[in-house]
């Protein structure tokens, strides 16, 4: 056809109307569009890399197959769970802490599909958010399911219908990651009454009783929602502790204790072998001790299944370029994020390394650096891991089990909430900070925190990591009186010297 067969410039000198003023419906019936950078996915890692490509003068298309930008994270993980996170907090505080502060209230309720409401119009916010900074940094959207078709070409088929081809120097793909099934299918999620964390996010009332599977960041996160709402928890880990990879074992204790004191049960060295649906509607959870072999059964109402993530390429048509992967099913890359395929990148979940969003958002910005000529470099040891639990939990750096392996040796500074002036005027005392530092050069190794504002605080110890300070350094640096980052002073002035001031 020959309206099919027009180039671009023909375009141009036959109607005066440039390919990037149309929409893409338009678009796909012209010309095959050639970008120096397309990126595929458009969550924190897509999206951030995108804008930066632009930023640098690469003219740049994003393909997002939600139809939505922002990825997991926005659409169904980090933003709506602590969205949840913070109002059921608020409600529970309502209900059990308002009239010890002299705050009297009466007929405290639970608006459930307003708090979801909530949650929804941040997401909306968030994203729209997005799509105006394409806008603005001239960032091409394109709305569909992409795959690769050669070393420089991916077909596109679009959610309202059609496919486009685009064609681009470089890739960079972005695809993020999804639910890992449970092991084996022994346990089938519906998303109604056995839900993965997206379904959990979206119940449309509270179950009596709820059983998670895995006590690592998001079970802990969404099973304290559901339990602060007035749901009976219980979290079943086949690991010996919570909180998932890279959290120090004598902080996982504390804060499992804390969890506890609030309502959350545990059952650890339990694994779940199947979960049976009985006719009634009621769950039975059939468990066995992961070192005894004992069997039990609990029952629930709704099973959140919180058992990992893995990379989302087995729609991206990997193999017709021949781009490697790992034993875990992640896409091989170099330091440059570059694959087998030169002209081909990756980053985020896709790759090697903890999937959170600011890890993937920091290597859309280098991976893109890089491209240009420039050095990229991230320190995996200076990513911070957060769990927005209340008190929240972080930390950056080696742990002590860690270290130990490595066959570092290393000083221990802590210091407890408790005796934190803040937290004491706050009654927020639950929780501790930790400090880990070489015992020959006293450069900080590892920080663990336990508290109100941890998410925010990891922030100050990732950058004294990131710049190689000692523990001596955070201890003779001026911190705000009273705040609770001051604990994190007296914990390295521990460990510098033994001894911390308040304690």
């Amino acid at each position: 056809m020959a309206l099919a067969l027009r180039t671009a410039a023909g375009l141009r000198a036959t109607t005066g109307v440039t390919a990037g003023s149309m929409s893409i419906a338009a678009r796909r019936f012209y010309a095959t569009e050639e970008y120096d950078l397309a990126v595929i996915g458009g969550g924190p890692g897509g999206y951030v890399g995108a804008i930066k490509a632009a930023q640098l003068g690469l003219k740049t298309v994003c393909i997002e197959k939600r139809g939505k930008l922002g990825g997991t994270c926005l659409n169904v993980g980090c933003i709506p769970s602590k969205s949840l996170l913070n109002n059921s907090h608020l409600y529970h505080q309502a209900q059990h802490d308002f009239a010890q502060r002299g705050i009297s209230v009466d007929k405290v309720e639970l608006d459930l599909d307003t708090m979801m409401g909530a949650k929804e119009k941040a997401v909306e916010q968030l994203t729209g958010g997005i799509e105006y900074l394409f806008k603005k940094n001239g960032v091409e959207y394109v709305k569909g399911a992409a795959k690769l078709t050669g070393a420089n070409d991916i077909d596109c088929d679009l959610i309202e219908g059609g496919s486009q081809t685009i064609k681009a120097k470089n890739i960079m793909i972005a695809a993020g990651s999804e639910v890992a099934p449970f092991p084996g299918g022994a346990v089938q999620i519906d998303e109604e009454s056995i839900v993965s964390s997206t379904g959990a996010l979206s119940l449309k009332s509270v179950p009596k009783r709820m059983v998670v599977i895995g006590a690592g960041v998001i079970g802990l996160e969404l099973g304290s929602v559901w339990s602060r709402l007035g749901s009976e928890v219980t979290a079943v880990e086949f690991l010996p502790f919570i909180g998932g990879a890279g959290i120090d074992l004598d902080v996982a204790k504390n804060f499992q204790r804390i969890l506890k004191k609030q309502g959350l049960n545990f059952k650890l060295n339990t694994k779940v072998t199947s979960v049976d649906k009985q006719s009634d509607g009621t769950l039975k959870v059939n468990i066995e001790d992961a070192k005894k072999g004992k069997t039990d059964t609990i029952e629930a109402d709704v099973v959140l299944v919180c058992v990992g993530r893995r990379p989302n390429v087995d729609a991206l048509g990997l193999d017709k370029v021949g781009i490697k992967l790992d034993s875990r099913g992640r896409i091989e890359v170099d330091d440059h994020f570059r694959t087998n395929v030169s002209n081909i990148y990756a980053i985020g979940d896709c790759i090697k390394g903890p999937m959170l969003a600011h890890k993937a958002e920091d290597e859309g910005i280098i991976c893109v650096e890089g491209m240009l000529g420039g050095h990229p470099h991230i320190d995996y040891n200076c990513v911070p891991s957060v769990i927005y639990t209340h008190p929240e939990v972080a930390w950056v750096g080696q742990n002590e089990q860690q270290l130990k392996e490595a066959g570092i040796e290393y000083n221990v500074g802590t210091f407890p909430m408790s005796a934190n002036s803040r937290a004491k005027c706050n009654d927020d005392t639950d929780g501790l900070m930790k400090v880990l530092s070489d015992k020959k050069t006293d450069r900080i190794l590892g920080v663990f925190m336990i508290n109100k504002t941890a998410g925010e605080m990891i922030n100050e110890a990732a950058l004294a990591m990131e710049y190689g300070a000692s523990a001596e350094d955070v201890a003779r640096v001026c911190h705000a009186h009273p705040t609770e980052a001051e604990a994190f002073r007296e914990a390295a002035l521990a460990a510098y010297c033994g001894k911390s001031i308040n304690f």
